[in-house]
């Protein structure tokens, strides 16, 4: 087990703030450019990525934790869809981590080691763009110009991860969230410039630490991308991301610290052919609450087709 699951108390709970959004937010990939881009629709898209996150999972200093880190290889399976509604583009997206974790830490001057390997929770993202991005097909695509696009979507995380109701520290999270985004998209000669907001709402886990029931508050989130293209569809992408929330309970009473964090990255899209390109991104903490000290590293190989 990971650190064997620390020590028990429910002075320990604020435990799981932190960690149920720290490993969501590197598995699903919330410093995303592109997200609201113009596609032409009946497109599908196969995406194959490996990740790999490292991290010093900063705990409070009244607890007798430390050195607690954690690295996680993350491979991840998914597909998108884009089709017409009501004249605009629409997509939906579909994602499936499985996750391969090892943890050590100092409890009490002791060091402790263990792992997870597992399924993560599957997200469903659905979305259309609202203005400046009618639904077209390729040939009409090839003449369209993109200017100002604003979309909105609704992401959903299913709790099909693993999940062992006698441990903290889990792949899954044996509850249920969904994030409302809006997003806008505005294109400058060869610069793509992308701001998103969102804001996480989460289900109750009722089987936290056996039949206990743990709440977690809204997490806002934002994010911001500026990515250059080049002439053979090459493209550099600076990401940028803020979330704030995620108070958490549990039986009504307090388990953890609002979570208050910013992180930074870069991506490289590097096309293979027509249909085929490869992207690696990475991204690293600019200033963090309790928990949020990791870097984070994935590449992910990308087939389109009509």
């Amino acid at each position: 087990m990971i650190v064997q699951d620390f020590i028990c108390g429910k002075k320990n709970w604020f435990f799981l703030a932190f960690f149920l959004f720290v490993f969501n937010k590197s598995f699903s990939q919330d410093l995303e450019p592109r997200a609201y881009a113009n596609m032409p629709k009946g497109g599908n898209v196969i995406v194959a990525s490996y990740g790999y996150m490292k991290g010093d999972v900063v705990t409070e200093p009244n607890l007798p934790v430390e050195d607690f880190l954690i690295k996680s290889n993350n491979f991840a399976a998914g597909y998108m869809h884009t089709f017409g509604l009501a004249d605009k583009l629409a997509r939906v997206q579909v994602v499936l981590p499985y996750v391969l974790m090892d943890g050590e830490a100092k409890v009490n001057g002791a060091k402790i080691t263990g792992n997870r390997t597992g399924f993560g929770d599957m997200r469903i993202r659905l979305g259309v763009n609202l203005l400046g991005s009618p639904a077209l097909g390729i040939k009409e695509f090839r003449q369209y110009q993109q200017k100002t696009i604003f979309g909105v979507s609704l992401v959903t995380s299913i709790p099909t991860g693993l999940y062992y109701s006698d441990k903290r520290v889990n792949i899954g999270t044996n509850r249920w969230g969904f994030k409302p985004e809006v997003g806008i998209s505005k294109r400058f000669e060869h610069v793509y410039a992308e701001l998103y907001s969102g804001v996480w709402f989460y289900t109750k886990n009722d089987e936290f630490l056996g039949n206990q029931e743990l709440n977690q508050e809204p997490v806002v989130a934002f994010q911001g991308h500026a990515c250059y293209y080049f002439k053979n569809q090459m493209w550099l992408g600076i990401n940028a991301n803020w979330f704030s929330g995620g108070k958490t309970t549990v039986d009504d009473l307090p388990a953890g610290s609002v979570i208050n964090a910013s992180r930074i990255g870069a991506t490289w899209s590097v096309p293979l052919s027509r249909s085929q390109s490869v992207k690696l991104q990475f991204n690293t903490g600019m200033f963090k609450s309790i928990g949020l000290n990791y870097d984070s590293v994935m590449l992910t190989y990308q087939y389109v087709f009509f």
